[in-house]
């Protein structure tokens, strides 16, 4: 069980509570939220309130998250396509449309389904059950090199170099638009949209620091081929970054509103290379991940 308690800043006066929490506490729902106030969960200066209850400067929001019943998560023979492996460390190259790990409706046919299979339990515990070895994530429908960490003193390695932005991730996309400069840097804070919770954006309020570099690779009549290269690891980053400069990821379903000419599924945004130090060996290991075939069609048919 899990108890909060807020005192409301000056600028949430007049939020609804229901949006407040949402705010304050990104990884529930709304619905979730709505429901616990509805319960008569939530209270406001020891006081039950309801979901229209607009917050006002110092008040004292209180309530509790009981703790998540957790699914079992079994292990499926699901193929794998295997970049680099030892006894501590993983590099897949994940497929369009695989999830990550299991969360609710994706309780299988996940990424951690597979390597369960594949690792036979041989995977760090530190995230819970339903992250096995799993220390960072990219989105179901970008594709790409992920690494997955087989015991615990490899994942608190991995999380060390990720908190410390030393890992090398570089990305290959085709945005719209023709990009002039041969190259850029995208500085710009980033944190969940303030009306989609299903979003992410650029905000200057309680938004995270988020750097993300740029240089042309290819230009075409309509779109842009480039390389981006992670100084932090955001939430949607590369997508929600080169939209805030007018260049969104082909295909991109969320961040903009463009038709795609194309039949693609979602973004075209591919998790290329992926260098590391060896949690072990200390030694520098780079993978590098072969764009998809659909991605390597699609250049090719940009060029005609």
């Amino acid at each position: 069980m899990k108890s909060i308690h807020e005192t409301v800043t000056e600028e949430y006066e007049n939020e609804r509570i229901d949006k407040y929490i949402t705010v304050l506490l990104d990884d529930l729902s709304r619905s979730y939220i709505q429901k616990i106030i509805k319960d008569e969960k939530v209270e406001v200066n020891h006081k039950k309130v309801k979901a229209n209850y607009k917050v006002k400067t110092d008040d004292v929001v209180s309530f509790e998250i009981p703790d998540a019943i957790e699914p079992e998560i079994t292990a499926q023979d699901i193929p794998l396509e295997v970049l680099y492996e030892d006894r501590d460390v993983l590099v897949v190259n994940k497929p369009k449309g695989m999830v990550v790990h299991p969360a609710a409706g994706h309780y299988t046919d996940t990424l951690v389904n597979a390597v369960m299979y594949h690792c036979k339990g041989n995977l760090s515990g530190i995230n819970g059950i339903m992250r096995p070895g799993i220390v960072h994530r990219i989105d179901m429908n970008t594709t790409g090199s992920i690494i997955v960490c087989k015991n615990d003193q490899a994942h608190n390695a991995i999380a060390e170099q990720l908190k410390e932005h030393s890992i090398d991730r570089r990305y290959r996309a085709i945005v719209y638009g023709v990009i002039k400069e041969e190259e850029g840097c995208i500085d710009k804070p980033i944190g969940r949209h303030p009306m989609d919770r299903k979003k992410m954006s650029i905000v200057a309020k309680n938004g995270k620091n988020a750097v993300t570099h740029y240089r042309v690779l290819k230009r075409f009549k309509k779109y842009t081929y480039i390389e981006c290269k992670l100084e932090t690891g955001r939430t949607h980053q590369i997508r929600v970054h080169m939209a805030s400069i007018g260049h969104p990821l082909l295909g991109d379903d969320v961040y903009t509103s463009q038709k795609c000419p194309y039949k693609l599924t979602g973004q075209t945004l591919h998790a290329m290379t992926l260098g590391f130090q060896h949690p072990r060996t200390k030694e520098y290991v780079e993978v590098i991940a072969p764009l998809p075939e659909y991605f390597v069609h699609l250049l090719n048919t940009l060029e005609e």
